[in-house]
């Protein structure tokens, strides 16, 4: 528990839902009937209606991106360190949007939510989305919240493949992507690494074909390993050894299996947190909504063509640890934008914290963010 809320925090915040019945057909051809989103928002919209910022989650994230949701609250929003009054994304100058995805399991429709045609949780019956999908559903949104241009639509891995979609989809109604750590599509390496992770979800004795709800119990294991998996693959190994080296929880070895080392701990800790948190048929799908990312494909692989008919400005950010999403995939997208003579600003942030750079406050990575916002601030002030 905080305790106090930081002068700079965006406070107390409500989360709204928004229910939908017209049908949104999806890019698998399945049509969901109707649907709910839950949103947050933060700061005021201005007369104009442009100083509107959407931020969109990565594969774990949610709608809850700053302020507390109770004056008791010990967990800020995922990004509440970057969203506040003065924060490097301001809330004095934007008035910032932040959905949980459709697939999601924080309160939109997904899985975990009741199918109206059954009266019985989705399960493993809700349908593949795609970020197209997000994109199209977070368009309704922005319809209903009357916001008819996004002064910029930003977001980091998963996230920063929304914006990127939003420049393809919607061009007339975003002024500025901001693509964080992510890629125009997985490697092979990225796709083998979620299919290990669903495989140890779909293999656990407790997930029966995904209908465990039905038997009150949860794929604790097959979650655990592959959120471990995950975990892995966000952080550099630099980072690892700095904080774990090969250190030793008792200071010796002591021939077992049990927990020995304190990076074996630590997987262990993050696993143990997870569980409970997020749900299982909820990550299989976020990790299928990644695997199928692909703008290119509509163009033949033509990266350049598929961005024919971006106009808004951009800016791309990568980490030098980041491994997962390495900087080369980034400068894959910034050469496509410039193919297109559009506007695309590119920073490769000096890190040694891998993937989850994109979270975390790097001062070279506040200054290009920093930076950047207040040209669009000033741009169309509030």
């Amino acid at each position: 528990m905080p305790e106090s809320i930081p002068h700079d925090s965006v406070g107390i915040v409500q989360p709204r839902t928004v229910h939908f019945d017209q049908p949104l057909t999806l890019a698998s051809g399945d049509v969901l009937d109707q649907y709910d989103l839950v949103y947050e928002t933060y700061g005021d919209l201005n007369p104009e209606r442009s100083n509107a910022v959407l931020v969109c989650h990565a594969l774990s994230g949610s709608h809850h991106a700053a302020g507390y949701h109770h004056p008791s609250d010990g967990k800020a929003g995922w990004w509440d360190s970057f969203i506040g009054p003065g924060r490097v994304i301001d809330t004095n100058r934007f008035h910032v949007v932040s959905s949980n995805n459709l697939g999601g399991c924080d309160g939109s429709t997904g899985p975990t939510t009741v199918n109206p045609a059954t009266g019985k949780q989705y399960g493993p019956d809700f349908p593949i989305v795609t970020v197209d999908d997000w994109v199209a559903s977070q368009a309704r949104l922005a319809d209903v919240l009357d916001i008819s241009q996004w002064a910029a639509v930003i977001g980091g891995s998963l996230g920063g493949m929304q914006a990127m979609q939003w420049a393809i989809d919607y061009p007339d109604r975003i002024r500025h992507a901001i693509m964080i750590a992510c890629a125009p599509k997985l490697s092979a390496q990225n796709i083998a690494f979620n299919e290990v992770a669903r495989q140890a979800i779909r293999t656990d004795p407790d997930f029966y074909d995904g209908r465990y709800y039905e038997r009150a119990v949860e794929p604790r294991r097959g979650l655990r390993l592959a959120r471990m998996l995950g975990h892995i693959t966000y952080l550099s190994d630099d980072l690892m050894s700095e904080k774990f080296g090969r250190d030793l929880r008792e200071g010796k070895i002591n021939f077992d299996y049990g927990v020995e080392f304190q990076v074996e701990s630590y997987l262990r800790y993050q696993a143990d947190s997870f569980v409970g948190k997020f749900d299982a048929n909820t990550y299989l799908l976020m990790t299928k909504v990644l695997d199928y990312f692909d703008p290119a494909a509509k163009t033949g692989g033509d990266l350049s063509a598929a961005f024919r008919d971006v106009t808004a400005d951009s800016l791309v950010i990568s980490f030098t640890s980041d491994w997962r999403f390495a900087s080369h995939r980034s400068r894959e997208i910034v050469k496509a934008l410039h193919d297109n003579d559009l506007n695309v600003s590119y920073a490769e942030v000096k890190s040694h914290q891998g993937h989850d750079a994109f979270l975390l406050k790097i001062q070279q990575y506040i200054d290009v963010l920093g930076t950047y916002l207040d040209r669009i601030a000033s741009t169309h002030p509030s």
